[in-house]
């Protein structure tokens, strides 16, 4: 059994005995730097919906809160400063070149950042760290991270949901996936950026109103 079959089989193993709170606690990990893919864990939870075993809702409330929890313990690291996230990080599998690219993709965009990155491969396990090293207000953080987070979570579980018991083929084309979802969003980005810069031409050119 290779690593990955044996990731997946753990996941599974999880939910199957812990119920929900084995969904909280996996998407509690997926949300920090931990090597636990969504794409193993919601897919499987929405095949459990179709068996019967699982609500969609219970399930969106779990990976949810799962989401929250971890990126505010993500956050919380980057609230207390670089040393102490390259202190502890490495623990979890941090890598550093990583974050140093994803806090630069953060301070670009700004907090708009925080629900894109939900999409984005890598930087959603790292973008809170970067926040909190920015010290983004908590309360925007954690608003764009609940949307973002479960527009994603509950997309992979409607995909487990319609595949059945074929819910692991999404795992296999997850990385076509997170390409199709990084080039949406880029283009949806370049789309964004034209038509705000070009708000302002309009106005320049409107005539100025007699008072």
């Amino acid at each position: 059994m290779g690593l990955t079959e044996a990731l997946l089989h753990y996941i599974t193993e999880l939910i199957s005995f812990l119920g929900y709170t084995g969904v909280f606690v996996l998407m509690t990990c997926e949300s920090m730097v931990t090597p636990v893919p969504s794409e193993m864990v919601m897919p499987f939870a929405g095949f459990l919906v179709h068996t019967g075993q699982f609500t969609m809702l219970g399930v969106l409330i779990a990976s949810t809160a799962g989401s929250i929890t971890g990126s505010l313990l993500s956050y919380w690291m980057g609230r207390q400063g670089e040393a102490v996230v390259l202190r502890y990080g490495r623990y979890l599998m941090l890598n550093v070149h990583h974050l140093e690219w994803t806090e630069k993709f953060f301070f670009r965009y700004g907090s708009r950042t925080i629900f894109i990155s939900r999409f984005i491969p890598v930087v959603r396990h790292l973008i809170s760290i970067p926040a909190g090293l920015g010290k983004m207000n908590l309360v925007p953080f954690i608003i764009y991270t609940a949307i973002g987070a479960t527009m994603w979570n509950m997309f992979l579980a409607y995909l487990g949901l319609k595949l059945k018991e074929h819910w692991e083929v999404i795992h296999h084309y997850s990385h076509t996936l997170d390409i199709i979802l990084v080039v949406g969003t880029v283009l949806g980005g370049a789309a964004y950026f034209l038509w705000w810069r070009r708000r302002p031409k309009k106005a320049a050119h409107e005539p100025a109103v007699d008072s």
